[in-house]
């Protein structure tokens, strides 16, 4: 299997309830290439960061999960400030710079995935989804929309670019509270059911510490 991942990578920094700071890799498409990477998985992620100090981090971060990287310079790499409360859950604000130069596809491409502000973030939001038009039908296409609404703005206007997305992909992953944020008052059921007749083979949805649901 060879996997192609495309969307941001970001350092978060995150402060917890008593002050103190750390600073992590982040972002959904590059946890998604690390994990890949560590279960051994022949996996290239497509991303864009600076030649700073968080790029170095996130550089340094793939090298060691053993993921091959194509990297589009920016000025700066994109930082997620992460403040958690007294019960673990986190507030963001972002500093996302997400461009994309040109892809090169691999000539055995079994898997891409594709996700979350990579998707719905301008310009690069639009090479994503032609590369995506480019290898619909010879590779698997997979997506989580891993909702932002401090950048994503109005649901109604982000459903909108998620759909789109969703009808594009074969196996669609997103969460409770993702579904919760784009589709209020949508039963789970009902979402993934109406999500399926777009396109994709399956829907997924995660409930964090219940578990998680699938529909064909």
């Amino acid at each position: 299997m060879t996997v192609l991942v495309v969307g941001e990578s970001l350092v978060d920094v995150v402060t917890s309830p008593d002050g103190s700071v750390v600073e992590r890799p982040g972002g959904s498409p590059l946890n998604v290439a690390v994990g890949l990477g560590r279960l051994g998985l022949p996996v290239r992620l497509v991303t864009a960061f600076a030649d700073d100090a968080h790029g170095l981090l996130l550089r340094q971060h793939l090298a060691a999960s053993r993921v091959e990287l194509d990297r589009n310079p920016l000025p700066a790499t994109s930082v997620a400030q992460a403040r958690l409360d007294a019960a673990g859950a986190a507030t963001y604000a972002f500093a996302l710079r997400w461009e994309l130069g040109e892809v090169v596809v691999p000539a055995q491409l079994t898997w891409l995935h594709v996700g979350s502000l990579g998707v719905t973030q301008e310009p690069g939001a639009t090479a994503v989804a032609e590369l995506v038009d480019r290898v619909h039908g010879r590779a698997v296409v997979s997506y989580d929309p891993n909702c932002r609404p401090a950048l994503m703005g109005d649901p109604a206007t982000a459903r909108q670019q998620v759909e789109e997305q969703v009808r594009r992909s074969d196996v669609v992953k997103l969460s409770s509270e993702d579904a919760g944020w784009l589709c209020p008052g949508e039963p789970l059921d009902a979402l993934a059911r109406r999500w399926l007749a777009l396109g994709p083979a399956v829907v997924v949805v995660t409930e964090g510490a219940q578990g998680a649901q699938a529909w064909t």
